[in-house]
């Protein structure tokens, strides 16, 4: 009886665990970003600096959940973007800002193709100088395909 006991204390505590190492983000959390234009010397342009929310800021570094479209920009060079938006309406297409994509890091080529809905756990990274990336970053991607639901 003890043994039961002990193994049911220890799933509830796992449990419990599991469920809130992660935190779930959606695309509003993201949007609490406001940018101004700074001028990069080092590039000779003007590009839109982020200025980050605090709520924001409290996710950088942390495990997060999001879901979004999947962009494969180039699998040959291992760059791939998560969209708030398809292909067709997303952020290079001059739909949304920065703030409605993130850019995804993953150890290896991913098999998913542009537009396929995705849910991507990994961790949060802010980027606010490096102009080569998006601001907001995710490292050690992992995802799972979503079925998307038709509402009738």
């Amino acid at each position: 009886m003890k043994n039961k006991l002990a193994l049911l204390i220890a799933l509830v505590v796992l449990s419990t665990y599991t469920c809130f190492s992660q935190k779930k983000v959606t695309w509003d959390d993201l949007a609490q970003v406001k940018f101004s234009e700074k001028y990069f010397p080092a590039l000779g342009e003007t590009f839109l600096y982020p200025e980050f929310s605090q709520a924001v800021k409290d996710l950088e570094g942390k495990e997060i959940v999001i879901i979004g479209y999947f962009l494969n920009i180039s699998p040959a060079e291992n760059i791939y973007i998560l969209s708030k938006n398809p292909m067709a309406s997303c952020f290079f297409c001059g739909v949304g800002g920065p703030e409605t994509a993130i850019e995804l890091q993953f150890k290896e080529k991913q098999p998913y193709e542009t537009d396929d809905l995705i849910m991507v756990k990994g961790i949060l990274s802010l980027n606010v100088d490096d102009v080569e990336h998006f601001n907001y970053i995710l490292k050690n991607c992992k995802v799972e395909k979503m079925v998307p639901t038709i509402k009738s």
